[in-house]
């Protein structure tokens, strides 16, 4: 695992200097070296987090004549099988690691290289010969990129940051980005927060030449042919070969390997596969809350202790959020999941002990997860009622909403208006943080003159669009792997572990688990009100009865509370300050009812103040700071693997009161 960035201007030289400040951003996500590759127009950069070959894997690496350089962020799980054909058909090899296969594959096969790789990863590799930069994604969007490009000028970077490095790239936010932020929690592919600041999306080649640049798609996953008649004890053991074998290749690593473990069905699916596997017990790594609703430890435990882990806790306090200032630096642009918080925590843990850990991420987008799926489900078999029905029924929603997201109230709001829509609306207004009517109250008027008509639940509606999937269970998987899988879930853990020097990897997240899955009838992932259920069928050997019948708990943090008790005044201290509300984004009465509402337990706003402070963090840690190489905000003073840390909550012990900048 690395951290990769590169210039190319095919008019000019590219100064070396620049290469190792984007390097320098970057140090967290590789401390252990740094490669560059500078010459005749063509820069190349590497910051390298050693696993496979940790003697003789450096990079950039080349092919025997040095005409084709490459820089990997990720892993090849099959890089091994692809050497040996490699080595039958000539070619020679200079190291023994998996990022030497890629420059040999270019060789072999072109382009079409992606259909033989099995891994995460995003890499650039120049041709000098054809003066050609060839960057590629993995099939889920694991591992991230960024570009840009301005004239004969073309940038990449594993991280935002880097690319910031070179002051021709000018900070100039997107309005665009940001109403998409608002609504989804996160800039989804292919934009960012920057204009002129690309992201390139999963499953997607870019070839950059002197006189063009063009994207292609190369993999996507098809839901039309499905496993009908085959007898559920089959498919079961099936599910099981598929965890089994996409661990397995996962356990490749000269380095200490562990597992993140939640308690919930995905992570312990895999603890107990890798407990399987190995003959070492398993280091576990958990986090926990004091707040009984979202403190998932007794789960994590029961399961440590039925497959004899040696295990790992980490108890998050309110005074966690003294790390918001830190996210909005890493993420590089907004972003609102606030699960973020814990998974930071989790990686500083975990890092303390090990360089790789496993996790379930990915389980929910093939197997049907999460309670949307059940609640959207019920709600497309009421469309069959009359109009006059449905619009009776829709009058639910001027219920006011509750304390709680969770309420009666609450919940009771939402289906009536969810009652009134087409499922594609349906299903973008329930991904939405601020949808389009919330953000019409939300926005000042000089802000969406700036948006040009945008419509920012565009995104899901166009991946609904897209699908050709023909169940509405299979259309609703289809579109959170397109969008919120890769737009939130994947970049939250890439960035969370990387932050702290730690390779995280995805059993679930193995594209040929994930075509099988795609390929099961929709009612073995939903089944009346229950999600995963060949998934948890196939596991009752395994894991507890506790573990397969609880409910859902997510990784959330209790910011709703922490909002109205320990930590009440800081949205009012940040977003109603001047600096913030001179940007001209929001009007303040909205801001002040929502800060109210929320305080006064009408409404349960939390999310949404979360959603506007990481907003504001950015602007403060990211568009306006120095160049990070410059600076304090360094990747060596941010968080990589430079020392021991105190196995406590930065801040506990402190004042519950938050200072940001």
């Amino acid at each position: 695992m690395c951290g990769i960035a590169g210039k190319v201007d095919f008019a000019g030289p590219v100064d070396p200097l620049l290469i190792d400040r984007m390097c320098e951003v970057l140090t967290h996500r590789g401390p252990d070296s740094r490669g560059t590759y500078v010459r005749d127009g063509v820069g190349l950069g590497v910051q390298r987090l050693a696993i496979i070959d940790v003697a003789g894997g450096d990079q950039p690496l080349f092919n025997e004549d040095g005409s084709i350089a490459v820089v990997l962020n990720g892993e090849i799980y099959n890089f091994q099988e692809l050497r040996r054909q490699l080595l039958g058909r000539g070619h020679r090899f200079s190291s023994e690691s998996d990022t030497e296969v890629l420059v040999h594959l270019y060789e072999e096969h072109g382009d079409g290289m992606l259909a033989h790789l099995h891994g995460m990863f995003a890499f650039a590799l120049w041709d000098a010969g054809r003066r050609r930069l060839f960057i590629a994604r993995d099939r889920v969007g694991k591992k991230p990129l960024f570009w840009a490009r301005k004239g004969s000028t073309v940038w990449f970077a594993s991280e935002l940051r880097a690319l910031l490095e070179d002051p021709e790239l000018e900070r100039e936010v997107d309005p665009v980005g940001i109403a998409a932020y608002l609504a989804l929690q996160y800039v989804p592919h292919p934009l960012s927060a920057f204009r002129g600041i690309r992201k390139l999306a999963p499953a997607s080649r870019l070839s950059v030449t002197a006189d063009r640049d063009e994207i292609v798609g190369y993999w996507s996953l098809d839901y039309t042919p499905k496993l009908e008649g085959v007898p559920t004890p089959e498919l079961e053991e099936e599910v099981l070969a598929q965890i089994r074998e996409a661990t397995r290749v996962r356990l490749m690593s000269e380095v200490p390997l562990g597992a993140f473990l939640s308690g919930g069905v995905d992570s312990s699916a895999i603890v107990a596969a890798m407990s399987e596997l190995l003959v070492e017990p398993v280091k576990t790594f958990s986090i926990g809350f004091r707040e009984e609703d979202y403190d998932e430890l007794r789960y994590a435990r029961l399961v440590a202790e039925r497959f004899g882990t040696d295990h790992h806790e980490f108890m998050v306090e309110p005074q966690a959020l003294e790390v918001m200032p830190k996210l909005a630096r890493h993420y590089g642009e907004p972003f609102a999941d606030s699960s973020a918080i814990p998974s930071f925590y989790l990686a500083e843990l975990t890092g303390r002990h090990v360089t790789v850990a496993l996790n379930g991420d990915g389980g929910d987008e093939s197997f049907a997860g999460y309670h949307r799926y059940v609640t959207d489900h019920a709600v497309k078999r009421l469309d069959w009622l009359p109009a006059p029905l449905q619009r009776a029924a829709s009058i639910a929603r001027l219920v006011r909403e509750g304390p709680e997201e969770n309420s009666l109230r609450t919940r009771v709001n939402r289906l009536g208006r969810l009652l009134a829509m087409p499922p594609q609306e349906r299903y973008a207004m329930r991904m939405s943080m601020f949808d389009k009517a919330r953000q019409g109250s939300l926005l000042t008027a000089g802000f969406r003159d700036r948006l040009g008509g945008a419509h920012p639940e565009a995104f899901i509606l166009d991946a609904w669009a897209g699908s050709t999937a023909s169940d509405h269970v299979d259309v609703m998987l289809d579109t959170d792997v397109r969008t919120y899988l890769p737009g939130d879930l994947l970049v939250k853990m890439d960035i969370a572990t990387m932050a702290y020097s730690v390779e995280a990897r995805s059993p679930f997240l193995d594209h040929r688990l994930m075509e099988f899955a795609a390929s099961l009838p929709a009612r073995h992932k939903l089944c009346g009100t229950s999600g995963k259920h060949l998934l948890k069928s196939a596991l009752r050997r395994q894991l507890p009865p506790e573990i397969l019948n609880r409910r859902k708990m997510g990784f959330g943090v209790p910011i709703g509370r922490w909002f109205r008790k320990e930590l009440r005044h800081l949205p009012e201290e940040v977003l109603l300050d001047r600096r913030s509300l001179d940007r001209g984004y929001f009007r303040r009465e909205e801001i002040e009812r929502l800060i109210r509402e929320h305080r006064a337990e009408r409404a349960d706003h939390a999310s949404r103040l979360w959603v506007l402070l990481q907003l504001e963090l950015w602007h403060r840690e990211v568009v306006e700071a120095p160049p990070a190489a410059s600076s304090t905000l360094a990747g060596r003073a941010s968080g990589s693997r430079s020392g021991p840390a105190a196995e406590r909550v930065p801040g506990a012990g402190s004042s519950p009161r938050t200072t940001l900048p």
